[in-house]
């Protein structure tokens, strides 16, 4: 519904144009904003003016107004003056608010509706039937971005978000829980993933920057009707939760970019420690000391390069040789070797994953 805040600030503005006073208050006489300080005063008055069936009248020297939402009553809004003028005024003020509260319910079930897809919540005929009546068009291309905060419930940064995309009519901006912004974006024509990442990382620098938030974004692929959104937001959470386990250097990751982590991701645990126990006999890839895991995450960078691996850790190549050599004898895998190098490199994601999903647990 609308906001205290917001209810103020249209009546100040009203005031500032009209130099009329004006109070609005709840059903049960509570003053929700006021331009003057004896609102509170009239709260018999107003009580008595709720069960009375007058839509309007004249009372201590104020026009009072009922303000219906739908046959609803919903507030009543007092006008300071007695004349024809200040009663014209206050009709006007009634109008306002009542596309105050038409504008605010439509966004309040456009919001519902977003998030009811998202989470599948809908059929298909519901789908399009709910978007119909919001006005929303279903044909458009469009992907879901997550953007999550470090804090839960981070205000700022879901104003900042809405700031930058929920003027546009074909976006949306919401939130599913409590540390999770959603942006369904429009993908307008000849956007692409390269475009998209570079509208992920104005939000991370905006955020860094206007919210002082720290966050991650991933995204979904573009999904070319209303129905397949749901999609691109599960793609979107996957690229959260892969990028965590293997890109954790990233703070934007695209699922289209998630590459064997995807696969990884979707493996179940005990198919992964049957791996683990098969390759090196029930110990674990990353059991080794920090300088053999340097070896072999530089050996990696440097695609399996022994002269440039060597150059880049200061250490003679023969003295990499041995490191190597040293490796084969405890896991029987030789790095330099393509078949192998995989193997050993996929184990080490393999543990990264059970470590990542068996914390979740706790």
């Amino acid at each position: 519904m609308i906001s205290n805040q917001i209810l103020q600030s249209t009546i100040e503005g009203l005031k500032g144009i009209t130099r009329i006073d004006f109070c609005i208050c709840d059903t049960e006489g509570k003053v929700l904003a006021s331009t003057f300080s004896e609102a509170e005063e009239y709260e018999n008055s107003i009580l008595a003016f709720v069960d009375s069936p007058a839509d309007s009248q004249v009372i201590q020297g104020y026009q009072f107004f009922k303000v219906f939402d739908e046959n609803q009553l919903e507030y009543i809004l007092l006008a300071k003056g007695s004349n024809e003028d200040v009663y014209m005024v206050g009709k006007m003020v009634v109008f306002q608010i009542q596309n105050l509260l038409v504008a605010y319910k439509e966004r309040f079930d456009k919001d519902n509706f977003i998030k009811n897809l998202l989470l599948d919540n809908l059929l298909l005929v519901d789908i399009y039937n709910r978007a119909k009546k919001l006005h929303i068009e279903t044909n458009v291309k469009r992907v879901v971005f997550i953007i999550e905060t470090k804090h839960e419930k981070d205000g700022s940064a879901l104003e900042t978000v809405r700031s930058l995309f929920a003027t546009k009519t074909k976006d949306f901006v919401t939130a599913v829980d409590e540390k999770n912004i959603i942006l369904v974006k429009e993908v307008k024509p000849g956007e692409t993933y390269a475009d998209l990442e570079k509208t992920a990382n104005i939000i991370l620098d905006m955020l860094n920057t206007e919210a002082m938030s720290k966050v991650h974004v991933a995204f979904g692929t573009i999904v070319n009707e209303i129905k397949e959104v749901s999609r691109s937001y599960k793609e979107a959470k996957m690229a959260l939760d892969v990028g965590k386990i293997f890109y954790s250097g990233k703070n934007v990751v695209a699922y289209s970019n998630l590459g064997i982590g995807r696969l990884i991701y979707q493996l179940p645990l005990p198919l992964c420690r049957m791996f683990i126990k098969e390759i090196f006999d029930g110990k674990s890839p990353d059991e080794f000391d920090e300088e053999t895991l340097t070896t072999i995450n530089k050996f990696f960078e440097n695609s399996l390069n022994v002269s440039e691996t060597s150059r880049q850790l200061y250490i003679h190549r023969n003295t990499l040789v041995y490191r190597l050599d040293k490796l084969q004898k405890s896991t029987g895998l030789d790095l330099r070797v393509f078949e192998d190098a995989i193997t050993f490199k996929i184990a080490l994601m393999v543990v990264k994953y059970m470590k990542y999903m068996e914390s979740m647990d706790y």
